[in-house]
């Protein structure tokens, strides 16, 4: 023991509710970021309705018009890069500015504007009756939810100074984000479930709906609670004395901090990258008319029923088919809500393991490697076997068990971050660093990832063999590139991150 560091410190009723706060902000943040994968299928379906009839008016027939915005289809690809990469686009953005903010603003100030902002914005999402209005609507979203990991973090790491017990805080608040993934999943499954018998929303009673207006419950206990708990001490304190440096964005590339700005932003990017460029995909490879037969089954069968229920209570012919559309559109989605739980029960038990060995591991570049290895062999390899294994029935368990896995592997290096970050960057650099490495490089190179497998398994009719086939390779090479800059990841100096 260094007797120059501080003890930990004793865990009063002031440091849990500290602790309990930044657990629920960093599971509503996995809420809101995995929503999109959910339910973008049903809410292009939705929403582009309006569209379809446009082509058909231009000249183009109902059937071709109609596989142009399915899954896979030319104006279905569009709109769903658009909807995964222009978010983040917008979210790197503002969350670099956010994390400027921080820097200048204080840490608490800013949680509590993000929290505000992606909330409201998370409520008015459910009621968008336009695409674009959708669009704009999650880049608010993103653009809070980029803010506030950076302002959370940053604030976690400077109210507990010792390091070992700092280690243990960011582990295991960072590991409950996995439980937003759960939520979020239990979400459209219970939305799925009820959906018709809340009330409707622009004459509709569709999952995804009701899936987005949710985002806004976990939010309320951060809103009333937030503002009250204490700021920052190391930042408070350098700011009061007058010691706090003006942060800089150029600094990040002066030659003290460029390799790890340029390293972090990268190897971070890597790891968004597996999970973008595969393991989010996966709700696009089960679901639709093509997916998994096991859910494709499940769909029609709440369709034949929904249509016998509606034409025995005398309901006219447009009516039916709405609702049997919905009624199977909320089938598929409840299925594929129940396969995508797994992947973040595995997320859940990755992050409670990297926080075990985040205080027993020294180096930073072998814990990350626990993790980032392993991945690098088994994703890909998982779901080159699922483009295979869509026609089997009896596969859709052992899809289960692998999504866990690629979960574990996954999602445990997205703590390793939170832990590693706030060690390698100063105290007046700290937030805008950290905003650099997660903005830029997890958000817009990392989400790249989905882009880069949308673009290249667009197909007419759609096709999620070719969608598993493209999202391994994309995973893989992402996964490649992490492993391969690792080598070269700084090391954080002894308490490097206090200076």
């Amino acid at each position: 023991m260094n007797p120059a560091l501080p003890g930990p410190k004793r865990l009063g009723t002031t440091e849990w509710m500290i602790c309990v706060i930044a657990a629920i902000g960093f599971a509503f943040d996995i809420y809101e970021l995995l929503m999109l994968p959910l339910i973008i299928k049903p809410a292009i379906a939705a929403l582009s309705a309006p569209l379809v009839q446009e082509l058909i008016k231009g000249g183009m027939s109902a059937a071709d018009a109609g596989l142009a915005w399915a899954p896979g289809g030319t104006e279905y690809v569009k709109w769903a890069r658009t909807l995964f990469f222009v978010p983040a686009i917008a979210g790197g953005v503002f969350g670099l500015l956010g994390g400027y903010l921080t820097d200048r603003l204080g840490r608490r100030r800013v949680l509590t504007f993000s929290i505000l902002l992606y909330a409201l914005s998370a409520l008015a999402a459910g009621f968008a009756t336009t695409l674009p209005q959708l669009l704009v609507l999650r880049c608010l979203v993103f653009i809070g939810v980029c803010v506030e990991f950076v302002a959370a973090v940053a604030w976690l790491a400077e109210l507990f100074p010792n390091p070992l017990q700092r280690e243990k805080v960011l582990g295991y608040t960072q590991a409950f984000s996995s439980f937003g993934g759960l939520l979020v999943g239990g979400a459209n499954v219970l939305a799925a479930n009820v959906a018709m018998s809340l009330p409707a929303i622009h004459a509709g009673h569709e999952a995804w709906r009701y899936t987005l207006i949710s985002g806004v419950i976990p939010a309320l206990p951060l809103i009333l609670i937030r503002p009250f708990l204490p700021e920052s001490p190391v930042w408070a304190e350098k700011k009061a004395s007058g010691k706090l440096r003006r942060p800089s964005i150029a600094e990040l590339f002066s030659p003290a901090l460029v390799r790890t700005t340029v390293l972090t932003t990268l190897v971070f990017a890597a790891s968004y990258g597996i999970a973008f460029g595969a393991i989010q995909q996966l709700p696009q490879i089960l679901g639709g008319p093509k997916g998994h037969t096991a859910i494709v089954a499940v769909a029609k069968l709440a369709q034949t029923n929904a249509v016998q229920a509606a034409t025995s209570a005398g309901k006219s012919a447009p009516e039916i088919q709405k609702l049997g559309r919905q009624a199977a559109g909320n089938a598929t989605d409840e299925a594929v809500a129940k396969v995508t739980i797994w992947q973040e029960i595995g997320g859940l038990v990755g992050r409670f393991i990297l926080a075990v060995l985040a205080v027993k591991i020294v180096s930073r570049r072998a814990l990350l490697r626990v993790f980032q290895l392993p991945a690098l062999l088994f994703v890909p390899l998982l779901f080159w076997w699922i483009s295979g294994s869509l026609g089997n029935a009896d596969s859709l368990g052992t899809i289960k068990i692998g999504i866990f896995i690629a979960g574990l592997f996954t999602v445990a290096q997205f703590s390793f971050w939170g832990n590693y970050i706030p060690l390698v960057f100063p105290v007046h650099l700290r937030g805008t660093g950290e905003s650099f490495a997660a903005n830029i490089g997890g958000r817009v190179i990392g989400t790249a990832a989905a882009w880069l497998t949308l673009t290249f398994s667009q197909a007419t009719p759609p096709n999620p063999v070719k969608i598993a086939v493209v999202g391994a390779v994309v995973a893989g090479l992402y996964a490649l590139a992490g492993a391969l800059l690792t080598q070269w990841l700084p090391e954080p100096k002894p308490e490097a991150g206090e200076h």
